[in-house]
Parts: C-alpha cells; sequence; structure tokens
C-alpha cells in the first residue's frame, strides 16, 4: 500500500485525499486550522493540525517514509516555497506542489518540487479543447506539449484499418484505445477498422490534433 502526505485541506486537498483515499492508498493529511480536517477523518490513517512552514513540525512527520507528498497551500505563495523546500530538505522521496501560475511554478521547482500541479489550467483546458471542437469529446493534458484526445474518427477514416491509413507517420498521432458500446479496447491490431460508433483516444501534440480536425 502507498502512502503519502498532503499539506494543505483546501477544495483541492480535499479532492485529493478522498481520490487517493478511494485508491485504497494511505493518506495523511495536515492543515493549520482544525475544522479543515474534520469531514477528511473517514478517508484518512492520520491527520494533523498543524504549521508545516516550521521545519519541526515537518520533522515531526518523518516525510521520508512518504512515497509522495503534495503541498496544496493554495494561494499562499510563501508558505508553499517554504513547505516545498522544506520537505526536500528533509529526505521527501517525492514532492507535488500546487501552483496558480507559471512564474509560482518556476519558484517552486527552483525550491525542490518533483512535478507542478495546475487543477485550475487542467478544468480549463479540458472544457477549451472539448467546447471548441465537435469532435473531441475530452482532454487530458499530461504535459505543456502532450494531451491524450477523446475523439470521434474523421469520416475519411471510417472502413479503413491503422495500417490501411499509415496513421502513426501521418498524422503523428497514436491510437491508444478505441471505446465502442461503452466498452475500452486498448492495444489495438494494425487491422483495426474504425467505424461510426467509435471513440478514440488519440496521443499527440494539440498542433497535430488540430490539423486533423480542420
Amino acid at each position: 500500500m502507498k502512502t503519502f502526505l498532503i499539506i494543505g485541506m483546501g477544495s483541492f486537498g480535499h479532492h485529493l485525499c478522498r481520490a487517493l483515499a478511494e485508491q485504497k492508498c494511505e493518506v495523511m493529511i495536515v492543515d493549520r486550522v482544525s475544522e479543515h480536517l474534520e469531514d477528511m477523518l473517514p478517508y484518512v490513517a492520520s491527520a494533523r493540525v498543524g504549521d508545516c512552514t516550521n521545519p519541526d513540525v515537518l520533522r515531526s512527520f518523518s516525510v521520508e517514509s512518504f512515497d509522495a507528498c503534495f503541498v496544496c497551500l493554495g494561494e499562499d505563495v510563501l508558505g508553499s516555497l517554504q513547505v516545498t523546500s522544506l520537505l526536500k530538505e528533509l529526505g521527501a522521496k517525492k514532492v507535488f506542489s500546487k501552483a496558480e501560475d507559471d512564474i509560482q511554478a518556476k519558484f517552486l521547482l527552483r525550491n525542490g518540487a518533483d512535478e507542478i500541479i495546475y487543477p485550475e489550467l487542467e478544468v480549463a483546458t479540458s472544457i477549451a479543447v472539448s467546447e471548441s471542437s465537435d469532435s473531441i469529446f475530452d482532454c487530458i493534458r499530461l504535459t505543456a506539449e502532450y494531451s491524450i484526445y477523446e475523439l470521434e474518427p474523421m469520416q475519411r477514416w471510417l472502413g479503413q484499418s491503422l495500417k490501411d491509413l499509415n496513421f502513426r507517420v501521418k498524422y503523428h498521432l497514436t491510437v491508444i484505445a478505441a471505446i465502442r458500446d461503452g466498452v475500452i479496447r486498448p492495444n489495438l491490431s494494425p487491422d483495426y477498422k474504425f467505424c461510426q460508433e467509435d471513440h478514440l483516444l488519440v496521443l499527440g501534440r494539440s498542433e497535430d490534433i488540430r490539423k486533423v480536425i480542420r
């Protein structure tokens, strides 16, 4: 069972805690305000009230024992930087830090964050992409350059296979699965033929997706 430390129990911290608990992970949560912890007590192994900008407080949690630590302090930019830096100094294996913008993200990375979380940006990107095109149903942003898109097959693809279309070479995209009748079909063979009922999960760059759906 993997173990995680979540520091800061705002809205994102709550959602993250529930999601990790649903995956049967062991979670410890920390916040300065006890009321922010109360509704999460059924989901967690441990809950502490404390100011994690204090090195002695963080040291008492044995942060090096967790598989990953999440810094979810929202708009408290200075606190987020301090806690991120302290976690790395104390031997945390992996630190995810929540950022509000690119400037904050840059400083968090300089202070030791292994990965940056942009929850608002992820949601905004997904909505913008799906609503701007009738052919795209969803988008999961992986990096600044690559995303996974759920899209309907183009009319010119219907009845043709991945091999017939020379799909990866022609479009610079990778079909990772097809969804038909609610069933996900991963690891498609080169002979898989697209049909109207398919939804495709496609990995690629946004510029290549835009070229395809034009």
